[in-house]
């Protein structure tokens, strides 16, 4: 059932959290700086996969050129209308962005002979678009080097769109990051990839319709191309700060800025160009110290610190700041500022979390009471549109101390099905519960009403009536976000409610990202799929020859876990295997029949073992239980 979201009287002034007083809406410097340069963009708007389908649609945000409705915070419309702007933009002489396509910006650089490509997308669909549009209005070269600001998927999944892989194994393409880089870009999603991929689609709204009631932006670009990732491997690694590099005729300096916005991550700057290139760890927004969809807490204050740097090192000396999403900045004053205040943003939510935290505050109690002071939260640019001073403060909290808030009745809580029926029961009962969250509604008080609500949905999943009511709050605090994924996962949640889980759509994967993940990280992928139901304390031990990449491991299968060993002594398998890597994986992960590699011992070892695995569950509910 479809319900039309309705501002109602004061959703606004009870979206949560409020921020200092907001900036000024008749300030359109950032329109500017986001116009800036155009110079054209596609005139067929859809970008499609191979099979026909449709990746990238440009026309599906035409709905932003409409004054803000009432069913989006007026200034989440606003920062979708900057972000909506798409095509090919001069950032300045010989540089120019492809923005609009993806989630992230593609930045194009001219060298003596070819493209120095700085962050390719997250899909070879939308990279090859990019790609065949700057060579259409700018004059066609070819791609001679790849550059990967950091490690995150936006920024590197559209490789294969611009190179090829002989010519990055001839060395007629450089591909140019971080040290750490390849091991973080495969890593990250490997071990918790199913509950992250699921918990991804409230984040970025995937299954929402794009409009005015939808899916209007995801904070640091519109959305995730559902296209074909892949993953080219780099071949030059920048192992400290202060290397600089000349590519294709440009000379490149870079600051590396590890566990900040990703684990591997890194600055450019073009001292001939005097152009600060800052990646992800600057942005149109304040960004996640944990991201809701799943990952290892970063650290705000080092963050702070590395921007910090980057001031001393390149701030009196930038003309042009750009980033990896969002819109570049022109004159120094303006980027001095933006640096100072920008930096000043991640350090105060630092040093204040930590503050109230020392003063005994709970993590919830931080995140109702800290905001920024109004000098920075009157900035654009440090508002929280994938990013919240809330949400971010709980982050430093569990970076210092853990999930834990020391009271001891929380180290053994019940699970959210059996205490919400206690608490449901204790409060006389559903009828009882049910009134008391529609009187909550009915005065506007959306967050006690959806806690009454949610403890009725969690205690009956089948009580219709409270999931209706649960999925109006949702409608009503979406419409009060300023935060993009914040409306995403309300919207997510409300739908979910009345239409039950659905999945996801996926990515179209290659198998580059299993080609390049190191045997290691995979055995580590099925060790997490064990399921001691399946072993009931059975033991097995199996020797895997990998010829094709002259390995040899062990996976051995007792005490109900699975653990490995590279390069085995002889003898102690119940069956020796040998076959090319990715034969193995599919039999691992497809269920295909490998007994006929067995080369020594018992053909049904390793189907014994793989029989002892489950897969990770891949519509598991969130909203309900």
């Amino acid at each position: 059932m479809k319900t039309k979201l309705i501002a109602a009287a004061g959703a606004l002034a009870l979206a949560f959290p409020a921020q200092a007083a907001g900036p000024d809406f008749n300030d359109r410097q950032d329109f500017a700086f986001a116009d800036r340069g155009f110079v054209a963009t596609r005139a067929e708007p859809t970008i499609k996969a191979a099979d026909g389908r449709v990746v990238w649609d440009l026309s599906a945000y035409e709905f932003l050129k409409a004054p803000a409705p009432a069913s989006v915070n007026p200034s989440l419309w606003r920062q979708s209308q900057l972000l909506a702007k798409h095509g090919l933009f001069e950032v300045t002489k010989g540089v120019w962005q492809v923005r609009g396509f993806d989630l992230a910006n593609a930045t194009f650089v001219a060298g003596k002979t070819g493209w120095i490509v700085i962050d390719p997308l997250t899909s070879a669909e939308t990279a090859k678009a990019a790609l065949d549009l700057a060579n259409e209005k700018l004059g066609a070269r070819p791609v001679v080097a790849l550059i990967y600001t950091h490690s995150h998927v936006d920024h590197f999944g559209g490789a294969r769109g611009m190179v090829a892989q002989a010519d990055v194994d001839s060395g007629k393409v450089q591909v140019i990051a971080p040290q750490g880089f390849l091991e973080h870009a495969v890593s990250e999603n490997i071990i918790a990839g199913a509950a992250m991929q699921r918990r991804a689609t409230f984040q970025f709204g995937s299954l929402l319709p794009k409009g005015p009631e939808g899916l209007v932006n995801s904070g640091i670009g519109m959305a995730v191309a559902p296209g074909t990732q892949t993953l080219v491997p780099p071949n030059v690694d920048i192992a400290r700060s202060g290397q600089e590099l000349t590519v294709d005729g440009v000379r490149i300096q870079f600051q590396l800025t590890p566990n900040t916005e990703a684990p591997a991550e890194m600055n450019l700057y073009f001292p001939d160009l005097k152009l600060l290139d800052l990646a992800e760890n600057a942005n149109a927004t304040m960004h996640n110290v944990l991201t809701p969809r799943g990952a290892l807490v970063r650290d705000a204050r080092e963050w702070a610190g590395y921007l910090t740097e980057s001031i001393r090192l390149y701030g009196d000396k930038s003309d042009v700041l750009m980033t990896s999403h969002g819109w570049p900045r022109f004159g120094r004053a303006e980027i001095g500022d933006y640096l100072e205040k920008h930096r000043d943003a991640y350090k105060y939510l630092h040093d204040q979390s930590v503050r109230l935290m020392n003063d005994g505050l709970l993590p919830n109690e931080i995140a109702n009471r800290i905001r920024l002071p109004e000098v920075l939260g009157a900035e654009w640019y440090n508002r929280g549109y994938y990013g919240t001073m809330s949400f971010n403060s709980r982050a430093v909290y569990q970076r210092y101390m853990g999930w834990y808030d020391a009271n001891p009745v929380h180290l053994a809580p019940l699970e959210p099905a059996d205490e919400a029926a206690r608490y449901v029961a204790l409060m006389g009962g559903a009828a009882a519960v049910l009134a008391a969250a529609q009187g909550a509604y009915d005065k506007g008080d959306d967050r006690w009403a959806g806690e009454l609500a949610n403890r009725l949905v969690m205690a009956d999943a089948k009580n219709t009536t409270a999931r209706e009511l649960l999925a109006k709050t949702y409608e009503r605090q979406a419409v009060g976000a300023e935060s993009a994924i914040w409306r995403n996962m309300y919207l997510t949640g409300a739908r979910e409610l009345r239409a039950g889980v659905v999945a996801g759509p996926g990515q179209s994967a290659s198998l580059d990202f299993i080609r390049n993940t190191p045997t290691p990280m995979l055995l580590d992928l099925l060790a997490v799929r064990l399921d001691p139901a399946k072993s009931k304390g059975g033991e097995v031990a199996v020797d895997l020859i990998f010829p094709d990449r002259k390995e040899r491991f062990r996976l051995r299968v007792k005490h109900d876990v699975l653990t490995y060993e590279a390069d085995p002594k002889a003898g102690g398998a119940d069956g020796v295997f040998a076959l090319p890597r990715a034969q193995f994986l599919a039999g691992a992960l497809a269920g295909a029949d490998l007994s006929g590699q067995a080369t020594a011992g018992d053909k049904t070892a390793l189907a014994k073992l793989l029989g002892m695995l489950s897969a990770p569950r891949a519509g598991f509910p969130i909203v309900t239980r």
